[in-house]
């Protein structure tokens, strides 16, 4: 989650805003809907290349953060990778020279360049760091949430998320195949755009969106995130049935731990169908009263 404060603001709003890309509409899960950047770890993500040229955290301490043994440090920079190559955004920086990517034409056009090389695997992003001299600024960027979809899934993710703030000066761009659009938007007129059915966001989303949308800026939301990234709980959802038909539940909830309840472990019907109707459900109501 890319943030920064938007350069208006209407009276009673907040400043802050986040950017959010549109799958594209062939994608096979909830083509269409808006999302935040992101993607796999890469086996090339990890490593001492990748500990070399990142800033401010080593893989110790970003493995503490996951609860991981090892291999930490390879998901922020996954998270980085996937922004440049979906949105076209760089957390990175020259130790010497001006900010990156910032009214330099020349320079444009040759990231624009690695960009398409990166995205087709042609081009490694440590290797582009690398060669630029560029150093990965890792320590802006906090672990915020760990979502893992529920059992009977046909596709399952285990995803973490994350909240940095947007590299001032760079302008977003979608990538035209994974994404086909990209928008700043503030978490409230996101949630209120989805509840009116023009503005498609899923469950995990909308439980970020929800959570980030108390903050008024930026600098509020990432200071937060800093003091709470070595707590980050895992958000494992369950599909349970309890007589009242068939709803999914979080840690907490009435029903998730309870033994009157029966865990459903196949969803059927049409999978993105049941995302949709389980996301329309979790933002019916105002955000700042959600759970």
């Amino acid at each position: 989650m890319l943030v920064r404060d938007a350069a208006e603001v209407e009276r009673g709003e907040s400043a802050l805003e986040v950017l959010m890309v549109r799958r594209n509409l062939q994608s096979d899960f909830v083509g269409g809907a808006f999302v935040f950047p992101g993607g796999a770890v890469d086996p090339f993500d990890g490593g001492s290349e990748a500990e070399a040229i990142c800033r401010g955290r080593t893989d110790a301490d970003a493995s503490i953060l996951l609860g991981i043994e090892t291999g930490g440090l390879a998901y922020w920079v996954a998270a980085l990778r996937e922004t440049f190559e979906e949105a076209g955004l760089l957390l990175a920086e020259r130790p010497v020279g001006p900010p990156l990517l910032v009214g330099d034409a020349e320079e444009e056009a040759r990231f624009s360049a690695e960009r398409a090389k990166v995205n087709t695997g042609s081009r490694r992003f440590l290797d582009l760091c690398r060669d630029e001299k560029l150093q990965l600024m890792v320590a802006d960027v906090h672990y915020f949430a760990h979502w893992i979809t529920p059992r009977g899934a046909p596709r399952r993710y285990d995803t973490r998320f994350f909240v940095a703030p947007a590299p001032p000066g760079q302008q977003a761009a979608h990538d035209a195949g994974e994404t086909i659009a990209e928008t700043w938007i503030s978490p409230h007129r996101a949630l209120e755009g989805h509840r009116k059915g023009a503005f498609e966001i899923i469950f995990p989303t909308i439980r970020n969106l929800q959570a980030i949308s108390r903050f008024s800026t930026s600098r509020e939301l990432l200071d937060a995130a800093a003091r709470a990234s070595g707590s980050v709980p895992t958000i494992e959802p369950r599909v349970i049935s309890d007589g009242n038909g068939v709803r999914i539940v979080l840690p907490g909830d009435r029903g998730y731990e309870a033994g009157d309840t029966k865990e459903v472990t196949g969803i059927s019907g049409d999978f993105n169908d049941a995302v949709r109707a389980v996301s329309r459900a979790a933002n019916s109501d105002d955000p700042t009263d959600a759970p």
